[in-house]
């Protein structure tokens, strides 16, 4: 949705990219460590300065940080890989592809020094031809290099409707204060409705309502209706880092934005290559079962190995968070504000081909549609072109409803959708990967835990507050980037110097 970058007076017609974003920070899962980690059964007991639970971005930078600082720690991931919601999936012809989350764009200057920094190189994603729009059963090619840039083909009244709600989206976000979205001026009026209601009121021609309904559900997961309007404003306030005020437009766009470029060798290689760096300190297979104080310090215990800490950093999402079994009992706060932060419901289905042969069609592999399980998609095909690929995200209403059929079922749905955007040739992959991060026993969901009305006001305080000597991380922690890998990895960066003023 391109309007209005970092809001000018007389603010842009709604374009288009943004549309078709958003799922960047998604999720997780299948096996791949690449690490000189070790399983949990050959680990036993330690003690070490401080324990972290999670192995994702957040977890091994606050791992990698915490070490330079002097700190032993020892981090224990749950899955039998490293990354979290963050994950390359084998293809059956050799090769992989990307099931989580995959792209970085402008002002991500955390997770880019990060990759940088492990030798991760990145390659711009691709975006030369038309887009599709898929509306009303009919398929509407359309340029992205015209004088209105990325503008889908609705009418001229929804345009305008739809570039003044993403104006007003802007200009509302920057009245959020990033590190406590629930002092703004206007909080507790803004987080007593859903985005849904908002638009309602504000989204009034139906075309440009379309629009910010897909907008939403490619951003979060989620639909409107479950979606806190604060939580909305604070999510687009916090799309840009500490000299850039985010955007929706950076939030969803392409170029410019935070689909703008991938990682060579697949997102995963910045946590596999990170984490072998720590060596053994990171156990895997352990997922972590309690965490009690005694005497002093803390007991957590995870399958097959119990680790003794000063500190303990918890590092993955608040609902998953709360899954384990805490002795104290956490504030009750803090308990109640995990209980209202719901993950977002998505997959990624990926069709593989011999070549991408939409792009000698002029088509640039980007859709946005108003039906069928897959509404908008990206070429996910590698920098050098040797076959094609073709990604779907299937989200919210959509995954919720495909979240109990089988395999087949899903891939028969996802090609239909694939063969009415690009034709025949669609039909006939060489291969089909899924990945349902609802059916991911310790994601359970993606990209991000969000906020429905209320939670922020009420509960927000508790966010990143420590519980004696226990401190939280993970995207959702953030205060920039907040439900994407850089989120994740600014997440560690604060929390380890948040332990190290403490040690």
């Amino acid at each position: 949705m391109h309007v209005a970058r970092e809001r000018q007076h007389n603010p842009r017609p709604l374009t288009r990219r943004s549309l078709l974003g958003g799922a960047a920070a998604a999720a997780g899962a299948v096996t791949l460590t690449g690490t000189a980690a070790g399983p949990a059964a050959a680990a036993g007991s330690r003690t070490v300065d401080v324990a972290i639970v999670g192995g994702g971005l957040a977890g091994l930078t606050a791992a990698r940080d915490l070490v330079a600082g002097g700190k032993t720690v020892a981090v224990l991931e749950a899955r039998d890989r490293v990354g979290g919601r963050v994950v390359n999936l084998p293809l059956p012809g050799g090769g992989f592809t990307e099931g989580g989350g995959e792209f970085i764009g402008p002002t991500q200057d955390r997770i880019k020094a990060l990759a940088d920094s492990l030798g991760v190189a990145t390659f711009t994603t691709y975006n030369t031809g038309k887009n599709l729009l898929y509306k009303d059963g009919t398929r509407t090619p359309y340029a992205t290099d015209g004088i209105l840039g990325s503008v889908p083909p609705i009418d001229a009244a929804g345009l305008a409707n739809a570039a003044i709600v993403q104006a007003s989206l802007d200009d509302m976000a920057k009245q959020i204060p990033l590190d406590a979205p629930w002092t703004a001026p206007k909080a507790a009026e803004w987080d007593k409705q859903t985005f849904e209601s908002w638009l309602n009121a504000n989204a009034i021609v139906p075309s440009a309502k379309f629009l910010l309904d897909v907008a939403c559900t490619s951003v979060f997961s989620a639909q409107p209706r479950e979606l806190s309007l604060l939580f909305v404003l604070f999510y687009i306030a916090a799309a840009g880092n500490e000299s850039n005020v985010g955007s929706l437009e950076r939030l969803t766009d392409t170029a410019n934005g935070a689909q703008e470029s991938r990682f060579v060798g697949g997102s995963q290689q910045v946590p596999i290559k990170l984490a072998a760096t720590l060596g053994d300190r990171v156990v895997l297979s352990a997922p972590v079962r309690s965490i009690t104080r005694s005497g002093g310090r803390y007991v957590v215990t995870a399958d097959g190995i119990t680790v003794t800490a000063k500190k303990v950093v918890v590092a993955v999402p608040p609902p998953l968070a709360a899954r384990i079994s805490y002795d104290p009992l956490l504030p009750a706060a803090r308990d109640q504000l995990s209980q209202r932060l719901p993950m977002g419901s998505i997959g990624k289905a990926i069709a593989v081909y011999d070549s991408p042969f939409w792009r000698a069609d002029g088509l640039n592999g980007q859709v946005v549609s108003d039906s069928g399980v897959v509404r908008s998609t990206f070429d996910n095909s590698p920098p050098n072109a040797s076959y094609g690929a073709l990604m779907g995200f299937i989200e919210a209403d959509e995954m919720r409803a495909y979240d109990a059929a089988s395999a087949d079922e899903v891939k028969a749905a996802v090609l239909k959708d694939y063969a009415n955007y690009f034709g025949d040739k669609a039909k006939s992959p060489t291969s089909f990967v899924l990945q349902r991060w609802d059916n991911e026993g310790f994601s359970r969901g993606g990209p991000v835990a969000y906020a429905p009305p209320g939670v922020l006001t009420e509960y927000g305080t508790s966010l990143r507050k420590p519980a004696g000597g226990i401190h939280w991380a993970g995207t959702e922690t953030s205060t920039h980037w907040n439900g994407f890998m850089d989120g994740a990895v600014r997440s560690g960066e604060r929390v380890a110097k948040e332990v190290l003023a403490e040690l």
